[in-house]
């Protein structure tokens, strides 16, 4: 502490309380279990539980706050710690001690781990239904792997898009008597295009690999089992 005059003090007495005329200088550590007044000597100062702006905010160094609320520009050159931010927007990388919790949606390039703990995600195959009558074209979807047609009168089944190496499933019913062919996509083995049975309530399954799409037309590897009873 610097030299304090006797003139500086009003009150010396043990239990009350020294007051200084012409202010207080400590060149250490004041500690006091309270300040009064407007505060415009201090210097400083950097410790708050809660840090609200509507300008900018530079802040270096270690911070602690419980709540950040920034509507303007927030520099922060050193560490910051913080229990509540709404809104993180980086493009950096952000690590989360003990977990990052997204109630909205989350886009991310990879995601790592077992995966155990996502939810809402769709895996396995998708099936699509065609119900298709006499004279027309059951159009295959290759955007799906499950086909499923229910056929009457003489129908031919084509396909649109698909992606080379892909695999895929048709089955086949018979609603009625029906006449099932197929388009020249479909290559079977030995060149011959198999004879789907035609009784109502057949079931027929054929199965095939996409060889080969572009401009050039669209090839498919295709086996068949048909009549099942």
């Amino acid at each position: 502490m610097s030299r304090l005059r006797a003139n500086q003090i009003t009150n010396k007495t043990a239990n009350g309380a020294p007051t200084a005329t012409n202010g207080l200088i400590v060149t250490g550590v004041c500690t006091a279990t309270s300040f009064s007044g407007n505060g415009a000597g201090l210097v400083g100062v950097a410790s708050t539980d809660n840090i609200n702006t509507s300008t900018n905010a530079v802040l270096s160094g270690i911070v602690t706050v419980g709540t950040l609320s920034v509507t303007g520009n927030a520099g922060i050159a050193g560490v910051l710690t913080y229990e509540d931010v709404t809104n993180v927007d980086s493009i950096g990388v952000i690590t989360a001690r003990d977990g990052l919790r997204v109630t909205g949606i989350a886009t991310a390039t990879a995601f790592h781990g077992d995966g155990s703990q996502l939810t809402g995600i769709s895996v396995g195959i998708s099936t699509e239904a065609l119900t298709v009558t006499d004279g027309n074209t059951a159009l295959l979807n290759l955007t799906k792997d499950d086909h499923k047609v229910l056929a009457s009168g003489n129908v031919t089944i084509d396909v649109t898009g698909g992606t080379e190496a892909s695999s895929h499933q048709v089955r086949i019913e018979n609603v009625g008597i029906a006449t099932v062919g197929f388009s020249t996509a479909f290559k079977f083995p030995s060149g011959g295009t198999p004879a789907l049975p035609t009784a109502s309530g057949s079931l027929s399954l054929i199965s095939f690999t996409v060889h080969k799409v572009g401009a050039s037309g669209t090839t498919l590897l295709a086996g068949a089992s048909v009549n099942f009873s």
